[in-house]
């Protein structure tokens, strides 16, 4: 295969990532927390880095898309661990988003909007969560960024 066409289902990957999360949360009904949403951020920059890469193929920028995706790994791990129990979470850790609301408006979103929690496990296949399943993925997705970096730029990485 060549650069441009791997670098392309690198940048796929990303962009079924985050949709399969925007499923998830508008089409199954499963509200994300602020973790959740922490995942996401970084598949953002793989797709806006990894473009730029497969237009303008410098290499500098490839270590972008591949750093990110090994952030979304970390974060989703540490989410993973949460949901395990085996280390406690934020304290903080809802989906409440209170941006431009009256007094009024936000008491009552307040005591109607569910919490949810990071430590909760709303779905899972395989016994793993989501935050698993993308921190598995993620990281499979980083070293495959790394690979398209070995495989075609090998020279210029070696000359710098």
């Amino acid at each position: 295969m060549t650069e441009k066409k791997l670098i392309f289902l690198a940048i796929l990957c990303s962009g079924l990532l985050l949709l399969g999360a925007l499923a998830f949360q508008y089409v199954a009904g499963l509200p994300p927390c602020k973790l959740c949403y922490w995942q996401r951020y970084p598949h953002i920059i793989v797709l806006l880095f990894g473009s730029i890469y497969y237009f303008t193929l410098i290499t500098k920028i490839a270590i972008i898309p591949a750093t990110a995706s090994f952030a979304s790994a970390g974060i989703g791990a540490y989410h993973f661990g949460i949901e395990q129990k085996f280390w406690p979470g934020p304290n903080t850790c809802s989906s409440v988003g209170v941006n431009n609301l009256s007094t009024d408006d936000l008491i009552e979103q307040i005591m109607t909007a569910p919490i949810i929690k990071c430590d909760e496990v709303l779905w899972s296949f395989l016994s793993i969560s989501m935050a698993g399943w993308n921190s598995i993925f993620s990281t499979f997705l980083g070293l495959f960024w790394i690979a398209i970096l070995i495989k075609f730029n090998k020279n210029k990485l070696l000359k710098q």
